[in-house]
């Protein structure tokens, strides 16, 4: 292959598998990197998978996960970029419900992808197909087996890099001169602090005003430390799916709780973030097990929720007979959330025709969601949990009554499946964890898959109108790749189950479980900012480092004091 100047290239391909690392579910899927010589590769995604086949569903409802092998991409006649792959299992082998078929896909710029399933394979498609190791001398990224190369605009590379890496801190900004006639006034000037893609987010800053008089005439150059969010990792260890809560002025956490064997609901209360997880903060025990084994075990996933107007709990929860099922129980008015005596006794949720929510299986992780006029409850279920037959967790959505938020008003709807390879990988077959939150006209659904204690838990994503009717789950779009992942940030591995809070500041904060390497079990707790990108689409993994550079912490400018601001 011949390569020129001021062209730039795409590779797909597929990675080795590396099942302590890296196992089947992720590694046999199309991965992509870019060139602008043609021989240095550049893996994208931070050499995570970008497409995934989807699992077909057995005819007893259990889940055969599925992958890709030999990908390769070519240019459409109409415009345009046609990607295809051979379906295979999961373990690479030959997959006898794809024969004579290949996965296809349509994108305009590797950005948006348009899945059309199995199609036919024609001659004529495989005409297309080119090996990477026909990429004589190539430097490739790391595991890369095969696949095939495309070259494609300067300008469409530029894009499809901006959009495959991490956004991070390029500039920080304030203003040259400030005029302020008192301290109070100048804590007001914030830093704006510009990213890769040319978002913005602003920032505190702490200003060096120590011997300046506001009083007297004068202009002053003075520095700044442009102050940043940020919550090391890990805040609390053997919690997981943790809540954080702005109420009545406080902030309350609960979450649950693993060095208890989950067993209780313990709260705590701080008038800050920070004081949540400081040494020695007291748990307060508000539901604890029952004598007479109606709440015995499994304690799980407990989330604050204020619906019509009153704080509740939803949370799953198992008697003697293991099998947690989703219940709620409220806060009495002014009541005080610490206190066991201020909350009524826990209710199980049940349908609209008065039956539980389910007679076979389980039910868990329970949130609650207010669009428009309409209540909705979210929630995981599963079948055969752990045994032959077993179904995997599956998102359910139906419309609730804020008077009775224990009594659904609609049929549940399922709304998704974990049929990606990052969603029932390793074994693991989860949809869980669902939480929200609505930025102007968009409903933001995040939820988790993968193994819930492990390395390969990950975050997806869902995104609906509020104008949309929730019920239907074409409305809600489902993005192909998870949005927090073990290769997000480095140091924390199998993030998810997660819940938003705004704090102090008016940010949007993610709280979420994680553990601290490939091998471990503990799940643990992490906070961050929720950035949102030029599109205005929310990044969950945007590190300490790659919100605000060390580099550009220290600012200056000009400050006038003691005469009128028309001066």
């Amino acid at each position: 292959m011949e390569y020129q100047e001021n062209r730039s290239f795409i590779l797909l391909y597929t990675r080795e598998v590396l099942p302590t690392e890296y196992p089947d579910g992720l590694a046999r899927s199309i991965h992509m990197a870019y060139s602008r010589d043609g021989i240095h590769f550049e893996a994208l995604h931070q050499n995570y998978g970008i497409l995934f086949a989807e699992a077909t569903i057995c005819a007893d409802d259990t889940i055969s996960p599925k992958c890709v092998k030999n990908p390769w991409v070519y240019e459409l006649p109409e415009g345009g970029y046609g990607i295809i792959a051979e379906r295979v299992n999961e373990d690479g082998s030959v997959d006898g419900e794809s024969d004579s078929k290949v996965l296809f896909w349509k994108t305009e710029d590797f950005i948006e992808f348009q899945s059309f399933g199995l199609v036919p394979c024609s001659a004529d498609l495989l005409d297309f197909r080119q090996d990477v190791s026909q990429l004589q001398g190539a430097v490739l990224p790391k595991g890369a087996v095969e696949g095939n190369v495309i070259e494609v605009r300067r300008s469409l590379c530029d894009r499809i890099v901006l959009h495959w890496s991490r956004i991070h801190n390029t500039e920080v900004c304030v203003p040259e001169s400030i005029w302020a006639a008192s301290e109070e006034e100048l804590t007001k000037v914030w830093a704006t602090a510009i990213y890769s893609d040319g978002s913005t987010s602003l920032k505190q800053v702490k200003w060096e005003t120590e011997g300046i008089d506001f009083q007297t005439e004068g202009i002053h150059e003075i520095s700044g430390t442009v102050q940043n969010i940020q919550y090391e990792f890990p805040l609390a260890k053997g919690y997981g799916d943790p809540v954080i809560f702005p109420w009545e002025g406080k902030y309350y956490f609960i979450a649950t709780n693993d060095n208890l064997d989950d067993i209780g609901l313990y709260v705590r209360v701080s008038e800050d973030v920070d004081g949540l997880f400081a040494e020695g903060v007291m748990e307060h025990l508000i539901l604890g097990r029952d004598e007479e084994g109606k709440f015995w075990q499994t304690f799980w996933a407990p989330e604050f929720h204020v619906i019509g107007g009153e704080l509740y709990i939803l949370f799953a929860v198992s008697d003697t007979n293991w099998g947690p099922q989703c219940h709620l129980m409220k806060l009495k008015k002014n009541g005080d959330i610490l206190n066991p005596a201020d909350w009524s006794c826990p209710i199980r949720i049940r349908k609209a025709d008065g039956s539980w929510l389910t007679e076979v299986g389980i039910t868990l992780d329970m949130t609650y969601l207010k669009a428009g006029m309409r209540s909705y409850m979210i929630w995981s279920y599963r079948r055969h949990t752990m045994s032959i037959g077993d179904t995997g967790s599956m998102l359910y959505i139906a419309t609730v009554n804020e008077e009775d938020p224990s009594r659904l008003t609609s049929e549940p709807v399922l709304l998704s499946r974990p049929l990606f390879g990052w969603e029932n990988v390793n074994g693991t077959i989860n949809n869980e964890g669902p939480y929200t939150f609505v930025k102007e006209d968009t409903i933001y659904l995040t939820y988790s898959g993968g193994a819930a204690n492990s390395y390969t838990y990950v975050l997806g994503l869902f995104t609906a109108k509020m104008e949309d009717d929730l019920l239907d789950p074409m409305n809600w779009k489902k993005s192909n790749v998870p949005v927090l992942s073990f290769y997000s940030v480095e140091g924390e591995y199998g993030p998810g189950h997660n819940s938003f809070f705004t704090d102090a500041q008016g940010n949007l904060m993610i709280a979420y479980h994680a553990e601290t390497d490939l091998e471990s079990t503990l799940r643990c707790d992490g906070i961050r900012r929720v950035h949102f990108d030029i599109h205005g689409q929310p990044v969950f993994d945007m590190s300490v480092r790659r919100d605000l550079c060390p580099d550009l912490k220290k600012v200056k400018t000009r400050l006038i004091t003691g005469r009128k601001k028309d001066k």
